[in-house]
């Protein structure tokens, strides 16, 4: 039987890694994300769990230190936000190459400059081709399963690769919600020990960790990381499935609300999924075939599986909490009509910068994309397809 709790989205993560009970944290503070290494903590302290707590000098360091004890055999795992992830960005490519399955809660905030310290996803698209797994999560309840989930499809023999679990700053991180937690033998049960098959101290077979990798060889071993990447899709797959079994909880890689009737529907990310599902609610008792895909799964991205979930549409509209600053549209954006083009789906298609730097995004706004989109139906015309949500006059 669960065990029902009201908990915000630190504290979630927090009790995930206290069940788990890695072998090492290595943490530095920065907010959002301040108050998962600080609650674990007190689990270390009290001897709840016999995780090594390593306190480092910047987040530099923590990923270091996580690159370190996974090289050495031992499950690993930090969390950290906006500024702390880019200090971290050199190790963050050296945790994937080296196929380590560390796996990091990232809280999701703008990164400086100028500083904010609240919510956007400049962060993790930041690193979004740094060959992490990266999963996104509406709620509390999604942080908490996500990581239960997370080592499991991190250290499957056929992945081998690093593993972020992303939550909006302060809307879910710092927000207490009704919450289902697991029993701690069950999770320790799902989860299973780490085993690696070849580390470090292993005196049997001497390895190198991050040897110098020139002309010769770097190629094929990038593509080897491609290739864990792509059989990440069927882990990911399975992982939900068995935990569906264990909780009831269904996951997939995305979430298709009132979609299989739509004319129209947002593709987002996160927390406004929350927001867009109460929309689309009121504009179905309005009679319009609204709906919503929710990605959950954000790396590796599923293309062939959204572009059949949109090809019956009339119109679509990606909502990105991070500009690309590159002229042209954000990177949700970008994926998902990749995705839509080369699959021959032919969907007109509009972008929505939103919610940079924490600004609220409202019903009223969500509900003007769907008034945009009905005019798009209508006129099928789109005007200019890079547009904002929110943006002060």
């Amino acid at each position: 039987m669960s065990i029902r709790e009201r908990l915000s989205g630190n504290e979630a993560a927090a009790i995930a890694m206290k069940q788990i009970n890695p072998d090492v944290v290595a943490a530095f503070p920065i907010t959002p994300s301040t108050e998962i290494p600080q609650y674990f903590s007190t689990f270390v302290a009290n001897g709840t769990v016999d995780t090594e707590f390593v306190a480092v000098e910047s987040e530099h360091s923590a990923m270091s230190a996580c690159i370190g004890a996974e090289a050495a055999g031992s499950r690993a795992m930090t969390a950290t936000s906006a500024n702390g992830l880019s200090l971290m960005w050199e190790m963050i490519y050296i945790a994937s190459s080296l196929r380590l399955p560390i796996v990091m809660s990232l809280v999701n905030r703008a990164v400086s400059g100028p500083l904010n310290i609240h919510n956007d996803h400049s962060d993790a698209m930041g690193v979004r081709d740094a060959g992490w797994i990266m999963l996104f999560s509406e709620n509390n309840q999604e942080a908490y399963d996500n990581l239960i989930m997370a080592h499991r499809i991190a250290e499957h023999k056929d992945v081998q690769l690093p593993l972020m679990v992303c939550q909006d700053g302060f809307i879910t991180s710092h927000s207490i919600e009704n919450i289902e937690l697991i029993e701690d033998d069950k999770v320790k049960e799902f989860v299973g020990s780490y085993k690696p098959e070849h580390y470090l101290l292993n005196r049997k077979e001497p390895i190198a960790i991050g040897p110098l990798d020139l002309q010769a060889y770097l190629f094929e071993h990038k593509v080897q990381q491609a290739n864990a990447m792509r059989n990440a899709k069927k882990v990911i797959e399975e992982v939900a499935k068995d935990f569906e079994k264990m909780t009831g909880r269904k996951y997939s890689f995305f979430e298709e609300y009132k979609l299989e009737d739509a004319e129209i529907a947002i593709v987002c990310m996160n927390s406004t999924a929350g927001t867009t599902k109460f929309v689309v609610d009121q504009l179905r008792n309005q009679g319009i075939k609204a709906g919503l895909l929710k990605l959950r799964m954000f790396r590796p991205f599923p293309t062939e599986e959204i572009a059949k979930s949109l090809s019956h549409l009339k119109a679509v509209a990606v909502l990105d909490k991070a500009d690309s600053l590159n002229g042209a549209g954000g990177a949700l954006f970008e994926d998902v009509t990749s995705a839509m083009y080369v699959n021959n789906v032919h969907v007109p298609t509009v972008n929505y910068v939103y919610g940079i730097g924490g600004r609220d995004t409202t019903e009223n706004q969500i509900k003007s994309v769907y008034d945009d989109l009905l005019e798009i139906v209508k006129t099928n015309k789109i005007d200019n397809p890079y547009r904002y949500i929110g943006l002060r006059k």
